[in-house]
C-alpha cells in the first residue's frame, strides 16, 4: 500500500458536517437542530438560514437543549444537537445520559473543537475527556472523522443509525486523505498504511501524525501499519486482530486524556485476548493550556515526533520478548 498524501484541507470537519447537513436535508425531511447560541461557529446557522422553521437557538443552556432534544425525539423526530465538545459532555452529561442514552432516543451530537484542536481557546474549550465520558454511557455511539469527507459522511451515519451518536469534530482546517467513494460504518475503521513491525492506531487528527510518523519510521526501516479507528465505540475488533497478527505489538495515539480514552479500551481487549507491548499517547492526567496547536501536541506528548519516538521503545520491548 502506497502512503496516503495529506491534502491541506479548506474546510474544518464541523463546518463539512454542518453543510451536509443542510443538504441531507431534503433526503430526511424531518430532522431538526438544536444548538446553544454558537450556530456561527459550529456553521449550524447555515441550516438556520437554510431551514429556519427546523433550527431552534436554545440559548447557553446545553442540559435543557439536550432535554427539549429528547422530547422532540420521543415524538418521532430525530434531532441533531450542537455545542462545543466540553459543554455537551460535562454541563449536558446528565441529560444526555438519562433522557437520551437510557430511553435510547434518536438525538444526534454534532461537538465541535474535540481534544486540543480547541488549540488558542484555552482549557475551557478543550474537550479533553469527551470519548471517556461517551463512550461510557449505554446506547451511545462514538464517531470520530479525521477530514471533511469522513465529517460528511458522518452526518449520514448519525442520522441513519438508530439511537443516540456522537460526532467529534475539529475548530482548524487541518488535512484531508478520503476521497467520496470511500465507505463509512458504525464499528468500522479503515487500514491506511500496511506495516509488519506495529500497530499504530487512531482517530480523528492524531490520525495525520500517525501517517507523518509512519513516513519517518519507513525512513529507518521501520514498516508501521496504521489504522484510523474512526468508529470509537464500537470499535473494529476485527481489523485489530488481524493487524496485532501480523505486527505483534500496538501503540494508540490520541488527542484525549490518556486515562479512559480509546488506549485504555484496546489495552483491555488486548489483556483478554492478544497480549503484546502496548502503549498509549494522550495527555498524562493533566490539563493543556492556551497555545499553538503543533506546539501543544508535542509538549503534551502525542506529536509525529512522539509517535515515533515510542514506536521505537516498543519495539525494543518487542524484541526482548522473542529472546
Amino acid at each position: 500500500m502506497t502512503a496516503i498524501p495529506l491534502k491541506k484541507a479548506n474546510m474544518p470537519t464541523r463546518r463539512a458536517f454542518s453543510e451536509r447537513m443542510v443538504e441531507y436535508a431534503s433526503v430526511n425531511t424531518e430532522f431538526a437542530v438544536l444548538e446553544a447560541d454558537i450556530g456561527g461557529s459550529t456553521y449550524t446557522n447555515l441550516f438556520g438560514c437554510a431551514h429556519p422553521t427546523r433550527y431552534f437557538n436554545m440559548g447557553i443552556a446545553e442540559g435543557n437543549m439536550v432535554s427539549a432534544a429528547a422530547g422532540m425525539a420521543a415524538d418521532g423526530r430525530p434531532v441533531v444537537v450542537s455545542s462545543y465538545g466540553v459543554f455537551l459532555t460535562m454541563r449536558a452529561v446528565e441529560s444526555v445520559r438519562t433522557f437520551v442514552c437510557y430511553p435510547n432516543l434518536n438525538v444526534k451530537f454534532l461537538s465541535s473543537h474535540g481534544g486540543l484542536t480547541a488549540a488558542i481557546d484555552g482549557v475551557t474549550h478543550q474537550a479533553t475527556e469527551d470519548i471517556a465520558y461517551m463512550t461510557s454511557l449505554p446506547n451511545m455511539k462514538v464517531i470520530v472523522p479525521a477530514d471533511t469527507i469522513a465529517a460528511r459522511k458522518a452526518l449520514d451515519l448519525a442520522i441513519e443509525t438508530s439511537g443516540p451518536v456522537f460526532v467529534r469534530l475539529m475548530r482548524d482546517p487541518l488535512f484531508d486523505i478520503y476521497d467520496a467513494s470511500t465507505q463509512f460504518h458504525v464499528g468500522g475503521s479503515h487500514l491506511l498504511r500496511e506495516g509488519n513491525d506495529i500497530t499504530i492506531v487512531s482517530y480523528g487528527d492524531i490520525v495525520f501524525q500517525a501517517l507523518q510518523a509512519a513516513e519517518v519510521l519507513a525512513s529507518e526501516g521501520i514498516s508501521a501499519e496504521v489504522i484510523d479507528m474512526y468508529s470509537v465505540k464500537p470499535f473494529d475488533a476485527g481489523r485489530l486482530a488481524a493487524s496485532l497478527a501480523k505486527t505483534g505489538a500496538l501503540l494508540v495515539a490520541e488527542n484525549h486524556q490518556a486515562r479512559n480514552g480509546l488506549g485504555y479500551e484496546l489495552a483491555t481487549w488486548c489483556l483478554k485476548n492478544k497480549p503484546v507491548p502496548f502503549a498509549n499517547l494522550g495527555l498524562k492526567d493533566t490539563f493543556a493550556e492556551s497555545g499553538e496547536y503543533g506546539k501543544l501536541l508535542d509538549k503534551y506528548g502525542f506529536s509525529a515526533d512522539w509517535i515515533v519516538r515510542t514506536t521505537k521503545e516498543l519495539l525494543t520491548k518487542k524484541e526482548g520478548r522473542a529472546c
